[in-house]
């Protein structure tokens, strides 16, 4: 039985991504609005970080899915102690405010020093992360609310650790918000009063915190049917007087507690608004424009369970790693028939190899692809922000890549898992291990903040359309580029091939699938999930190509870390012979597509 804390950060990678790859300390840090910082500062942090998350957060992991939550009668839900005090520890470092602005208290680190650090926090304790949501809605209300509401309510949520949440769902509109049935009924100046009842609200309440502050969409009365009718609110539990002063409970309460597969340490709650005492909401910056500014909050969350995903695999990989290379069992198999042949670690096994190295490259191939979005953000805030002229493209950029982060990310993520667990044998199946654990916690990541067909409709039908496919013709040409530039360098040549393979293909299903969509989107409903997640593996190949790039050159430079460099060599090797070849695959599929499926009578599944 494993003895040893469960979680394996892999501190070393985020920093090669940061300060090899993407070199922020050139690009972001020492720019305002993040010139207070130095890569010198960056790796203090994270190394301080690494160290707080090994204590409680790490410690908690466990208890936090075998102690329940607890839901009293008048709607309070109480945790598991140790995760109440992991979460209080974390605030006592201060380190949860890394990337907020330091005009507000914190950091002010840019999203690519933020995202990383998140990725600790992730892999340590994936419930944990999501009680730190009230930093996020503070910054939403910072940036959306009237004067009057940030002074009410974005220094003290930060500065006093409230707690907060995203409601959107409905028990029968689920993924269609617009069906949200959800009423606000007008008061009087930016007061209304929310009567409905929300579902899988997530720590829609919890112990240990004054006050949280809920997001949420109703309709108020006479506004149009659909998304274009909700409007965004303030609903706090406990209403925040003009003075700051904390007033009576307000009516919004948790009415039931979701039993779950997984996260169990999570607060999943069922929101009921206006049943006993009103419920009342401030309208978000005294504008009806509730979808589009809740997407400020679904974004963040589409990033935060890309990066929940990628943390996920890579300390079960780092997991299984440590397992294959302590647990001995059988001959190697060339000597598998002679009975008197030393047995071997199971690293020394073919297949434990491969599956091994299947989830080492597409663990560092995701934190790649998460950390170059990340970057991209650092440049649009550098640029003024989302909605400056300056950011326009990166802007766009940054939508184009968050479907693959999400989408692609949670679903490789889980079926990477599979492959750890198995690592393990019939010992991962077992609570000894935390691999079983991981993959419950992980499963979520694929159904929540839009499914993955949400996230390639996302991708197909928005983020290419919108521009006629300007900003991935753009990502295109820099994998091109990339393609160009490794012609003077023998060592890739294999790569290089595997890349330009890959980009033709991609360009293929591109227009394979433009042509089919003239006759239905329904080819749209049937392949675009396959159009994803080759997308996301062709820019994943570019990204590890990159990094074999810096790591031939690195490992010359520094002999000490040769090893390292030579790990993320075999990795894009290992990726480009086996990975990238799906999008062949993919073409095929998108070229023979038919809709034979949609003509199938309901009567013959």
């Amino acid at each position: 039985m494993s003895q040893a804390p469960h979680y394996k950060a892999n501190v070393r990678d985020i920093q090669f991504n940061l300060f090899e790859l993407l070199e922020v300390q050139k690009t972001s840090l020492g720019h305002a609005p993040f010139d207070e910082l130095d890569k010198d500062t960056v790796d203090e942090v994270l190394r301080s970080l690494e160290k707080v998350v090994m204590g409680g957060l790490t410690n908690s992991f466990v208890e936090g899915d075998r102690v329940p939550l607890q839901l009293d009668g008048e709607g309070n839900v109480t945790l598991p102690p140790k995760l109440r005090e992991a979460l209080h520890e974390l605030h006592e470092t201060g380190l949860h405010l890394i990337a907020i602005p330091a005009r507000l208290g914190g950091m002010g680190a840019p999203p690519s020093v933020g995202w990383a650090t998140f990725e600790l926090l992730a892999g340590a304790n994936a419930t944990a992360i999501f009680y730190l949501l009230g930093d996020v809605i503070a910054r939403v209300i910072d940036r959306l609310g009237t004067e009057e509401q940030k002074a009410r309510y974005v220094r003290p949520m930060l500065d006093r650790r409230w707690g907060g949440s995203m409601v959107l769902t409905e028990p029968d509109a689920g993924s269609d918000v617009g069906a949200a049935r959800t009423k606000a009924r007008h008061v009087e100046g930016d007061v209304w009063e929310i009567e409905g009842v929300k579902r899988f609200i997530t720590n829609g309440d919890f112990d240990g915190t004054e006050n949280i502050v809920h997001l949420v969409l109703a309709r108020p009365e006479g506004a149009v049917a659909g998304t274009k009718g909700l409007s965004m609110f303030i609903v706090p539990k406990f209403w925040v007087n003009e003075d700051g002063s904390l007033g009576e409970r307000n009516g919004v309460v948790c009415t039931n507690l979701e039993k779950k597969m997984g996260i169990k340490g999570s607060s999943t709650c069922e929101m009921t608004f206006g049943d006993k005492k009103p419920a009342r909401g401030l309208l978000v910056g005294g504008k009806h424009d509730g979808i589009r500014q809740m997407f400020h909050v679904i974004e963040h969350a589409r990033m935060a369970v890309g990066m929940k995903s990628l943390a996920t695999l890579s300390t079960a990989y780092l997991n299984a790693l440590a397992y294959a290379k302590m647990r001995v069992q059988g001959a190697d198999l060339p000597q598998a028939a002679n009975k008197a042949a030393p047995r071997v670690t199971i690293l020394q096994h073919a297949d434990v190899r491969r599956m091994l190295m299947l989830q080492k490259c597409h663990a560092e191939g995701l934190r790649a692809l998460a950390l170059y979005t990340a970057s991209v953000q650092d440049r649009v805030e550098i640029a003024g922000g989302h909605g400056a002229a300056a950011a326009h493209d990166d802007d766009l950029l940054n939508d184009l890549l968050l479907p693959m982060v999400k989408g692609y990310g949670s679903e490789k993520a889980y079926e990477m898992l599979a492959l750890s667990l198995q690592c393990f044998g019939g010992s991962g199946y077992t609570q000894d291990y935390p691999i079983e654990q991981y993959i419950r916690d992980q499963k979520i990541d694929s159904l929540y903040e839009g499914t993955t067909h949400i996230q390639a409709l996302d991708l197909l039908l928005r983020k290419v359309a919108r521009d006629g496919g300007a900003t991935l013709r753009r990502q295109l040409e820099q994998i091109s580029t990339t393609i160009a530039g490794l012609e003077p360098i023998p060592a890739l040549a294999v790569e290089r091939a595997a890349l330009e393979k890959a980009l033709e293909e991609m360009n293929g299903i591109l227009g394979a699938l433009l042509g089919k969509m003239g006759e239905s989107l329904h080819h749209v409903g049937l392949q675009g999930n396959r159009v994803l997640f080759a997308l996301a593996e062709l820019i994943i190949g570019w990204l590890l190509v990159r990094q074999a790039e810096v790591a031939l050159r690195r490992r010359e430079e520094n002999p000490a870390e040769q090893g390292f460099y030579d790990g993320k060599l075999a990795a894009v090797r290992f990726y480009c012979r086996n990975v990238l070849p799906n999008l062949t695959a993919t073409r095929a599929f998108v070229e023979a597509s038919t809709l034979e499926l949609m003509e199938i009578p309901e009567e013959a599944f």
